[in-house]
Parts: structure tokens; sequence; C-alpha cells
């Protein structure tokens, strides 16, 4: 494992992406920083945050190999590790929000970004980056954004929370997935947010819907129980919970 810690950059998945492109890495290797200037999560939505407050970090696991068709795996298994790594902080109410975000309790706390390097129809390596709220305050353009320091009152060492998720990390990303594969289903199911319970979402067009989540399929896509008893799968950008 290389740590290698950056007082500024405007990404840290793309800052790890090309240097993995400039020359060869070890797997495992990290890039970290504590002023992340222009985050961006899942479909390029915006991480705000402040310099010196939070976290943000991306790692490069090599040798993923699995197909393209089980490539949500990969965010079951860092999903899992990041819960795991904040119950030792003490942190309530965890869970995760379909298909990437970290909760406690209605409150926003991380985000999870993963770009996958493909072969034919396997995913040879990922590069696995995560934004903590830690420290910050207040947070101007985002509602259900919330900090660990928000929520517990508690001022955090940011690098004791860092050391802790990538040791988290590392150890459930060092075990083959496939052979895991059921296990981390279940587990991950158990921390669904608003799993079995009736909700609101709306699709692309705006037309809102209700339902209840029901799970997560083998191919990442999330399976609503609708009021007339159907059930329907959905991809990313086809529908959003509301809360």
């Amino acid at each position: 494992m290389q740590i290698i810690k950056l007082d500024a950059t405007q990404s840290t998945n793309t800052y790890l992406k090309n240097l993995s492109f400039e020359r060869a890495l070890e797997d495992f290797t990290v890039i970290t920083t504590k002023n992340q200037t222009s985050g961006r999560g899942q479909l390029n939505a915006v991480w705000e945050s402040e310099p010196g407050k939070n976290l943000a970090f991306s790692v490069l696991k090599k040798n993923i190999d699995i197909p393209i068709q089980r490539v949500f795996l990969v965010s079951v298994c860092v999903s899992l590790a990041i819960v795991e790594s904040l119950k030792d902080f003490g942190i309530p109410n965890l869970s995760i929000k379909w298909p990437n975000d970290i909760l406690s309790g209605n409150y926003k706390i991380g985000g999870i970004l993963i770009e996958n390097i493909i072969s034919g129809s396997t995913i040879k390596r990922s590069i696995i980056g995560f934004g903590l709220n830690v420290n910050q305050k207040s947070f101007k353009n985002a509602p259900h954004a919330s900090s660990l320091k928000m929520i517990t009152g508690t001022d955090y060492d940011l690098d004791e929370v860092f050391y802790s998720l990538v040791e988290h990390l590392h150890q459930n990303l060092i075990r083959p997935f496939q052979l895991r594969e059921k296990e981390l289903y279940t587990q991950y199911h158990t921390h669904l947010f608003k799993k079995g319970q009736t909700s609101i979402f709306k699709l692309p067009n705006d037309e809102q819907i209700t339902g209840t989540i029901e799970k997560v399929s083998i191919d990442g896509k999330l399976v609503v129980k609708l009021v007339n008893g159907d059930f329907k799968e959905f991809g990313l950008k086809e529908i959003q919970l509301l809360y």
C-alpha cells in the first residue's frame, strides 16, 4: 500500500487516474487531500466541502477481474467497509442509500464515486473515490447534508478517521469478491436505506410514483415494488428517491 498526501487537488479520482496512466502504481495506492476543490459525485453532482474540515481520497484497486454485469459488487464491498469503519467512531443510524451515499439518519455524510477500467467484458481495476463530511458545521446548498461533528458534537482527528477507513477498505477489498457475493449482498440489504418502507420516487419526466424498495439486483439496479404489486427495476438515471 502506498499513500500519497496532497495539500490540495481538484479531484483525487482524476489525479489518481492520470497518475496511473503516467506510471505503474502498486495495488491499493491511495491519494488523499483535505482540500478537494472540484469534488464530484455520481452523475457529476458537485460535492460541497470546506477546506481542512473533511476527507477526500481515492484508492486504486487492481486485479478486480469480475464480469461487467457484476460491477456493482465493488460498490457493495466499499459501502460496507465504510459503514463498519464509521461504526467504530460511534456514528449512529448508519445506512447506505442506493446507489452511492452513506447516511446517518436522514442525512448524507459521505459519497462514493467508482470509475472502472474495463478490458473486454471484465472489470480489471477500479478507482474508488470517497468523500466524507467530518468537521464541517454547515452546508449552504445541501439541505440533506451533515457531518460527523454535526451529528455527534465531537471534533474528529482527520488522520485517525482516514486511516480507519483505509484499513477497513483494504481488508474488505483484498478478499475475493465473487466468492462472497451472497454474503456481501445480504449485509448490504441489511443497511439499505428505506428498504421495506413505502416511499415516493421521482422519474426522469418528473412524474412521482409510490413504491417500496425491495432490494438491489445483482447488476446494481434498484428493485421497487409498485402499489399495484408489480416489481420494476431502475438504473442509475431512471429513478430518484425523495425523502
